[in-house]
């Protein structure tokens, strides 16, 4: 089994119908992927209830929850391209109103989409950082988006399903 790199997964995060956005049509349109992605972890609350005299407890389990995932690029000033500054511009004032499926691909070593992919449809956009600043540094500039997941589908899936 081959190895996977952190270079191979990436997202792409697609809007959602007007009608399925609250009403908001001028929600930007992200055409490249993003470059970074983490989180959307899994993971269930659990309560130990020990009975009187017992040596053991009873585990009492939550739903499963996932978490927030971010998703990073670097800052393209191009205007040519559909520039990064207008988009961030238009999502300012919609943070936590709009909508968009997230997609997270596993590429292979070509980096063209290998067919596994994990979507979260109708995720809530929480957060926006927008690129910071240094006058000493070469590096580029990256921003990021937050979101907030409530639900996980698998490549080839028809609907939202079960964690």
């Amino acid at each position: 089994m081959a190895k996977v790199t952190q270079r191979q997964i990436i997202a792409e995060i697609i809007a959602r119908p007007e009608a399925e956005n609250g009403g908001h049509a001028a929600v930007p349109v992200f055409d490249t992927y993003f470059a970074t992605v983490s989180g959307g972890e899994i993971s269930a609350s659990v309560e130990k209830v020990y009975d009187g005299n017992s040596s053991f407890p009873e585990v009492l389990c939550a739903p499963a929850e996932i978490g927030d995932i971010t998703v990073s690029r670097f800052y393209d000033n191009n205007v040519a391209s559909g520039d990064d500054a207008s988009k961030i511009a238009q999502l300012r004032p919609l943070v936590g109103q709009v909508y968009y499926d997230l997609a997270v691909y596993t590429t292979d070593c070509d980096l063209k989409v290998a067919g596994t992919e994990r979507v979260y449809p109708k995720a809530l956009l929480v957060g926006l950082t927008e690129p910071d600043g240094d006058a000493a540094s070469g590096a580029p500039a990256t921003y990021s988006l937050t979101f907030s997941i409530s639900t996980v589908a698998s490549e080839g899936s028809t609907s939202a399903g079960a964690l």
